[in-house]
């Protein structure tokens, strides 16, 4: 008996390396941007900082990453992809050894504004190289890793972080990253081969004409406006899962971890293997399964009141698979809605879309959101049908951008 299930080409040990190194600099990213927040109980009184100053060094990386974005799309196909990512990261390294050198609020804002202009760019150049080197049937599996940087920046990245904020103050994490990003730049620059294939394509002579057709293709529409959506639901949740937990599902504050700690580390088994489906069964089944599964969790999960830390743990872990399998496969189907020619431009609009629907989201949750006199957090089932509304409104663009995509092939 034959399997209907087509073969997946297994990848050279070239391109495993760059599925490994563009994971790295995800999961450093996205360490930089998670750290903030648990260090804050930290920096504040360390710094002489209140709660809205704080607030402001918090916004100002997302902000500054958002503009950062659409400032340099015009400017993204113009260069080797190379030595794009070798620049920015670099921007990246320098912002982030300052953050561990600040010594005041307006140093640690400044540092925190630089960081974000530098990383805000990152994961569209490294989307852009994942999309130039993999064929489109490969794509799920290479976006399957990538996204588990963020599984491994709860499981490994923070708790090392606040294991050397204990021991030697809060700049240390930054510092540790910092070095640690330094010898990264060096493997991107050692051992990383050229990606310019695009500049041999016709060039527009104009960044900013260049940025306007980018954003004047109208089959890029669908693809931006379902990663804000996709954007604006996680955002609207995530910032106030601690609070829920702790506050209306009765979780000791002590064992927080565990509930990380589990959700990371079956993300970064599930990641891949979502990827691999991907691949295996097309995108769009897999991306519906996933919005299906989310639907049904999130809407759970916002109802939940008083209940034991394993059944905590169960729903967290499959509410993040149900995002993941929405993520990952609508990733690798919107790395071909652009020309290879556009890519670099397309990716950093999406990434700016998605910092700045996110600074959105978490706006307009801390308006719905209310902190009752017992401590427990009213109205977070309305941030859980808005999450509802917005992948249902993204399934259907999704489903566009897939037909689009057909059409074309």
């Amino acid at each position: 008996m034959t399997s209907d299930v087509p073969a997946l080409k297994p990848f050279s040990r070239y391109q495993k390396f760059v599925v490994g190194l563009l994971a790295t600099l995800q999961f450093a990213v996205i360490i930089d941007f998670m750290l903030m927040a648990p260090l804050g109980a930290m920096i504040m009184p360390a710094l002489q900082m209140s709660a809205r100053q704080f607030g402001f060094v918090v916004s100002a990386y997302a902000f500054s990453a958002g503009l950062a974005g659409l400032m340099t799309a015009g400017f993204a196909d113009r260069f080797d992809r190379k030595k794009l990512l070798l620049f920015f990261y670099s921007g990246f390294v320098i912002g982030t050894f300052w953050c561990g050198l600040a010594a005041s609020f307006e140093t640690l804002l400044l540092a925190r504004v630089v960081t974000g202009i530098f990383a805000g760019v990152i994961g569209s150049i490294v989307l852009a190289i994942a999309a130039d080197l993999f064929a489109p049937q490969s794509r799920g599996r290479v976006m399957g890793v990538i996204q588990t940087a963020f599984a491994a920046s709860q499981v490994m990245g923070l708790p090392v972080g606040l294991y050397l904020a204990n021991h030697w103050g809060w700049h240390a994490p930054f510092l540790m990253l910092a070095a640690l990003g330094a010898a990264g730049g060096l493997v991107i620059q050692l051992a990383m081969r050229p990606v310019a294939d695009h500049l041999a394509m016709p060039q527009e002579h104009s960044a900013f004409r260049h940025l306007f057709n980018t954003l004047a293709t109208p089959r890029h529409w669908a693809a931006f406006a379902a990663m804000a959506l996709l954007t604006t639901g996680g955002y609207m949740l995530m910032p106030f899962s601690s609070a829920f937990t702790v506050n209306n599902l009765g979780i000791d504050i002590t064992s927080l971890p565990f509930v990380y700690l589990f959700t990371g580390l079956c993300t970064i088994v599930t990641g891949p293997l979502i990827g691999r489906a991907s691949d295996a069964f097309g995108k769009l089944p897999v991306f519906f399964l996933g919005s299906a599964l989310t639907i049904v969790m999130v809407t759970l999960y916002t109802h939940l009141s008083n209940v034991p830390l394993h059944w905590v743990i169960v729903v967290n872990v499959v509410l993040f698979v149900g995002i993941f399998s929405r993520l990952i496969p609508f990733q690798a189907m919107a790395a071909g809605v652009p020309e290879p020619s556009h890519r670099g431009a397309f990716n950093a609009v999406s990434a700016a879309i998605q910092q700045l629907s996110g600074g959105f989201a978490s706006l307009l949750a801390g308006h719905i959101v209310l902190i009752g006199t017992d401590g427990k957090l009213q109205h977070f089932e309305v941030v859980g049908y808005v999450m509802v509304a917005t992948t249902l409104v993204a399934a259907y663009l999704v489903w566009r951008v897939q037909r689009d995509l057909s059409a074309r092939h």
